[in-house]
């Protein structure tokens, strides 16, 4: 019995339909992906490109800004010279008011609340004092002695009225000035201002006293 030669197996090609419906060689696919080419990323954002400064105009608009600065005078010897600070406020061993001392004081470590108190009428005046009529001179040597026998008294607060000077030369009170100035140079005093406007205002002075 003879026996029939085998034949060779056919190579099958493994076909597919495609979206677009055109048949397509699936084995041709597999080995065409290794010989496509390596895609190249392009960048097509934009690069912002520096602007160029125009040197001269800066330099016009430094020499323009610098046109009133003094320059420093330099020492021959290279010494250094300390700077002080522009804002630093001066060294003061008591605080007066911004209207000036003759308005309102406060000694060294008095909180300035204690001025305030004053003003409104928050202290209770336990003696007065009238200056009319007196000379400068005879005026501040009678407040030093009403502010010593006031202490003596223990009284925290007491009034002198020196008044405003409106009948003075040239409306000035040389009185309400020099009394207001013993009043600073004396221990006892903590801190004075303007009494009330309801007693005196700006022609007395509420005094407030160490206990």
């Amino acid at each position: 019995m003879q026996r029939r030669p085998r034949r060779k197996p056919q190579k099958r090609t493994r076909l597919r339909l495609r979206a677009d419906g055109a048949l397509h060689d699936q084995t041709a696919a597999v080995r065409s992906i290794g010989e496509r080419p390596a895609c190249r990323v392009e960048y097509t954002c934009p690069v912002k490109k520096r602007e160029e400064t125009n040197d001269a105009s800066d330099a016009d608009a430094f020499a323009r800004e610098m046109v009133n600065v003094v320059p420093l005078v330099t020492d021959p010897r290279g010494r250094m010279h300390a700077v002080l600070p522009v804002n630093a406020p001066p060294a003061t061993t008591s605080s007066a008011s911004p209207d000036g001392p003759e308005n309102s004081f406060a000694a060294h470590g008095v909180d300035r609340r204690e001025i305030k108190k004053l003003k409104r009428g928050q202290y209770v005046v336990g003696d007065r004092c009238d200056l009319h009529g007196l000379t400068a001179a005879d005026a501040c040597a009678r407040v030093r002695r009403f502010i010593d026998n006031s202490r003596h008294r223990r009284h925290r607060c007491v009034c002198i009225v020196h008044g405003r000077g409106l009948h003075s030369k040239e409306s000035v009170s040389v009185l309400r000035t020099r009394v207001r100035e013993s009043l600073r140079s004396h221990r006892a005093v903590l801190a004075y201002a303007d009494a009330p406007r309801g007693d005196g205002g700006a022609g007395a002075v509420y005094v407030l006293l160490r206990r």
